[in-house]
């Protein structure tokens, strides 16, 4: 038996030194794009949470890149049409929110049952083009945090 899905996720926005930002197209509703998502698994901490869904829908070794913990949670309604993925009676889910630096757009090895296609957009485009109003305003929120640090942050090694 399937087990339920935990009504905490994170929401990953994959970006570029240039602020291009990675969207995924769900292959159970075309036509809707979003950053990287999904539900904690167990315990896990989110940032590993973040890191094992960024390799599952794009198969990118998110250790391999500066992923920060954005501090920022959404708590939002589950669409309707979602809900029996999750226990009778949940109907909000916690996201939180992350960001993943990349020096430039890679290619993207999408998970068929769960992603389309993929495209690389300006931060403006993607921002318009996903269907989520926390993924919106996550993306809307890019070029302040590049700026807020004064300038954008490279893993050192």
């Amino acid at each position: 038996m399937k087990q339920n899905k935990q009504p905490v996720s994170v929401l990953v926005v994959i970006y570029t030194d240039n602020l291009d930002v990675l969207l995924l197209e769900r292959a159970d509703h075309p036509g809707y794009w979003q950053s990287v998502t999904g539900s904690r698994d167990g315990d896990e901490l989110l940032a590993d949470t973040a890191i094992r869904e960024v390799d599952e829908e794009t198969g990118l070794d998110a250790r391999h890149y500066p992923l920060s913990d954005w501090q920022e949670q959404n708590v939002y309604e589950i669409y309707p049409h979602w809900r029996y993925r999750y226990a009778p009676g949940i109907t909000h889910n916690t996201e939180h929110v992350f960001g993943l630096q990349l020096p430039g757009p890679v290619d993207i090895q999408l998970a068929p049952r769960e992603h389309l296609d993929y495209r690389w957009l300006s931060w403006q485009d993607a921002a318009e083009m996903v269907f989520s109003p926390s993924n919106r305003a996550a993306i809307l929120e890019l070029p302040n945090r590049v700026r807020m640090n004064g300038h954008i942050q490279r893993k050192t090694q």
